[in-house]
């Protein structure tokens, strides 16, 4: 974990709400790992106090990258940032996505629904590195949801969309996609990131077709790495229920470990 106060903003790209930064800081890019995420300072005031937890987008060279969609007054503060400015962030923070030997040769599906496919560009990256072959579903209520479609393609990935207004793609929830897709090929392995009752209907799907996933969980974090307790969610380990913390232990959790009912309710 490095604390880099003097990360600077190189490049700024935005469609209507949703931004992707493309930050220079060397050590945290080193240190990076698919699934993880950044905490950033977002004010120079203690308005508002705390850090925001924002998924690693890609991390290249000595550039990370983040992408976002303006949800509160943070995310706002922070999409007011403009190129040569510098941020302060602390990263890269928790555990990633676990990318495994045997997935080498085989189709693995990556499912984003709207921000949700923040980390899954990295990961797609990664898994093609190994020798997988990655399928990304990108499913969002309508097209303007889908700003990174173009730049998934173009980096030659194998792109799957839904909308749930039916105005590009398939119409209807990126799950229903997915499953329509399961119907002709199966993967060796389904990595998500998305919202919760998305992530929940995927896990269904996945225990009936007996296929092995992560999921990666979103959650208001203070500190982002493990002091405040903020976080908890509970999850299935060893056989028991526990609370353990998204920061520390997630974000990313495997199929058999995730509670959907206390995620969505927690």
């Amino acid at each position: 974990m490095v604390i880099d106060r003097q990360a600077r903003l190189v490049a700024v790209e935005s469609w209507d709400d949703y931004f992707l930064f493309t930050l220079e800081s060397p050590q945290i890019a080193c240190q990076a790992r698919p699934g993880q995420f950044l905490m950033i300072r977002v004010s120079e005031t203690s308005q508002p106090l705390l850090r925001r937890p924002i998924s690693l987008h890609q991390a290249q060279g000595p550039h990370v990258q983040i992408f976002f969609q303006v949800a509160g007054e943070g995310t706002r503060l922070l999409s007011m940032k403009k190129t040569g400015q510098q941020l302060d962030i602390l990263g890269p923070l928790g555990n990633g996505f676990t990318i495994r030997p045997e997935l080498r040769g085989n189709e693995v599906f990556c499912v984003g629904g709207g921000r949700g496919i923040a980390p899954l560009y990295y990961l797609a990256r990664e898994l093609r590195a190994s020798g997988a072959r990655p399928i990304i579903f990108y499913g969002g209520r309508s097209g303007t949801d889908l700003p990174l479609k173009d730049r998934l393609r173009a980096d030659g990935f194998e792109v799957l969309i839904s909308t749930d207004d039916g105005s590009i793609g398939s119409p209807g929830f990126v799950t229903s996609l997915v499953e329509a897709e399961l119907k002709k090929r199966r993967p060796a392995y389904l990595y998500a990131c998305g919202p919760v009752p998305m992530m929940e209907k995927l896990a269904e799907i996945c225990r009936l077709e007996n296929l092995k996933a992560e999921f990666s969980l979103e959650s208001m974090m203070g500190c982002g790495f493990g002091a405040c307790w903020g976080c908890v969610k509970k999850i299935r380990r060893n056989d028991q229920e526990k609370y353990l913390k998204v920061c520390q232990d997630g974000p990313v959790f495997s199929l058999e470990e995730v509670v959907w009912q206390e995620s969505e309710h927690g």
